[in-house]
């Protein structure tokens, strides 16, 4: 019998890209996605006709639901990605971050503490560096303190504490993991790398924050994918690893590096400049993961170096131009100068 699991918000980026890997390794797929503005159809138009993939709408908060259809497929595994996750939106609107991040982990953890006593299964909850707050110097380890900065950070770090009270008082089959800063294929264009590709292609601006010196350490989302599927399979219940690349750059950098890139592929417009920005309230200088864990432990080694993610990642969107008109055009163009 062909294992199912489960991926909430697989309408979204990294979501997507895990269903897609999931369903290559021949699981039966259950995409539980509450359809938002970062959900997108198109990302899972590949394998939307698949025999081993279904898509059910659901928030994860509609306890009632969630608890029906866990019991219904009884899933091996749920990796949670449902999350709002765009930090400018987190400091506009905090209301709807308190809901998705913290209220609906809460009304899931509920559920799956029913349905894991009656059914072998695991629950992978997927979190974020942002947790840790600025890490000025060194790479922060699982051990290290959270101390959030933006609303979202502090919403994600609440359902973190979360998971982790429910594997140690109900003990429930559960692992946190805390990834750096993805990039690839089908990310919303609010996000760093395919909003400046975006400008690129349609001969605008490239927005930066401040000075530019914001440094983020950067994985490529297969790898990413890869690393959680590897969780799944071999890490250890009650668990937090840190999954990232040890490889930071500045936002300055990755734009210099996303333009040599574009100018191998396409003719770059006149509009095509560095533009600096208003700086964001709050913006962290600087996150880093100390992966020591995942690689000695689980024996993941991320395989896409920057430079190759990069081309991937661009003639990706170069591609699938009617991608970006899937999306809102207001998500496309208000947020031009704002980004995560």
């Amino acid at each position: 019998m062909t294992e199912k699991i489960i991926v909430t918000g697989g309408l979204g980026f990294i979501g997507s890209n895990l269903i897609e890997l999931l369903l290559h390794k021949k699981y039966f797929v259950i995409n539980i996605d509450k359809v938002t503005y970062s959900s997108n159809f198109y990302n899972v138009k590949s394998f939307n006709s698949l025999k081993n993939y279904r898509f059910i709408k659901c928030d994860i908060s509609n306890k009632k639901k969630i608890k029906d259809i866990l019991f219904n497929y009884k899933p091996k595994c749920i990796f949670n990605l449902a999350a709002e996750s765009h930090v400018d939106r987190s400091i506009d609107d905090p209301k709807s971050f308190i809901q998705s991040n913290i209220v609906g982990v809460y009304n899931l953890l509920e559920n799956f503490k029913l349905f894991s006593k009656r059914y072998k299964s695991k629950l992978i909850h997927i979190s974020t560096d942002e947790v840790f707050g600025d890490i000025l110097k060194g790479r922060s380890s699982e051990n290290y303190p959270y101390n959030p900065s933006s609303p979202y950070a502090a919403s994600k770090a609440a359902s973190d504490h979360l998971v982790s009270s429910y594997i140690r008082t109900y003990k429930i089959p559960a692992i946190v993991t805390n990834c750096s800063n993805n990039y690839g294929p089908k990310q919303h264009p609010e996000k760093l790398i395919p909003k400046l590709i975006y400008n690129i292609l349609n001969n605008k601006s490239l927005p930066i924050y401040g000075k530019g010196t914001n440094s983020r350490e950067w994985l490529y989302v297969k790898d990413h994918c890869e690393a959680l599927y590897r969780v799944f399979k071999k890490g250890k219940i009650g668990e937090f690893y840190n999954i990232g690349s040890n490889k930071n750059l500045s936002n300055l950098e990755v734009c210099k590096n996303i333009l040599n890139v574009s100018k191998k592929l396409i003719k770059l417009g006149d509009k095509v400049k560095i533009s600096f920005v208003k700086d964001r309230p709050g913006h962290d200088l600087r996150y880093a993961l100390d992966s020591k864990k995942i690689r000695n432990k689980l024996k993941f080694r991320p395989k896409i170096n920057f430079k190759t993610g990069i081309k991937y990642t661009f003639e990706w969107y170069k591609n699938n131009k009617t991608y970006y008109k899937s999306l809102a055009k207001e998500d496309i163009v208000r947020r031009l100068g704002k980004y995560d």
